[in-house]
């Protein structure tokens, strides 16, 4: 299956007000290579497509030129049910990925079954100079490990990530606002001996006062916590 004849699907799918509307949300896209398909008219034709057992060809063809081919790409690793595999081409399309919405839209379902082997796959995401493998391992411990298979460990992990990259640090703020709705004992220390930097210890109080999941008492405590210096940060 060429490019080219996934282009023609994907245009057939255009939608123009949806494409001036998406490309406000992607500073990091260039709006010409947005075509404005709608993501679940985009995971239908995924779906389809991976039925044919001919995607290899379109899978191969690394850097793609549109943003919905790279999603696309990231739907059709969402398919892979064996582990290795889903791993090797998750390892090929990484570094390609260009935008924190094409690295949030995968989330294969055969790694969350093997997890005691994504935890260390994890941790070589999180060596990488790449700011979407690194933004995408993080978003795979918020999936799968503050829940039953929560360490505090991992909180760590993500505090002790040291980066100037947005995309990397907002990942990091979401992650410790859901780790203080759903580990609120273990996360509350972070925020209240500042082990995050400054601009994240704030995003994070702000996406965690938001959360239904955190009682008013909680958002009380959490907002005496701000920490001031940031002001005018956001």
């Amino acid at each position: 299956m060429t490019t080219e004849f996934i282009r023609e699907q994907l245009f057939a799918l255009q939608d123009t007000e949806y494409k001036a509307f998406h490309s406000r949300l992607m500073p990091t896209v260039d709006p010409d290579l947005i075509i404005g398909v709608r993501t679940p008219d985009l995971r239908k034709l995924a779906k389809k497509l991976w039925k044919t057992g001919d995607t290899g060809e379109f899978m191969a063809q690394l850097p793609h030129r549109y943003y919905e081919e790279n999603n696309l790409h990231g739907f059709f690793i969402e398919q892979i049910k064996d582990y290795d595999a889903c791993i090797e081409a998750l390892n090929a399309f990484l570094p390609h990925v260009d935008n924190w919405a094409t690295c949030d839209m995968m989330s294969p379902g055969v790694l969350g079954k093997e997890k005691d082997r994504l935890t260390a796959q994890i941790r070589i995401w999180l060596a990488s100079e790449h700011t979407y493998m690194i933004r995408f391992a993080i978003g795979m411990l918020m999936r799968h490990f503050l829940d039953e298979y929560f360490e505090e460990t991992y909180l760590d992990t993500v505090a002790d990530i040291k980066s100037e990259e947005y995309y990397i640090n907002m990942m990091r703020a979401w992650y410790f606002a859901t780790a203080l709705a759903k580990q609120y004992d273990a996360a509350l220390p972070f925020i209240e001996n500042g082990r995050l930097d400054v601009w994240t210890h704030n995003k994070a109080i702000q996406k965690a006062v938001e959360s239904y999941r955190i009682t008013p008492e909680q958002k009380n405590y959490l907002r005496s916590l701000k920490n001031k210096t940031a002001r005018g940060q956001s």
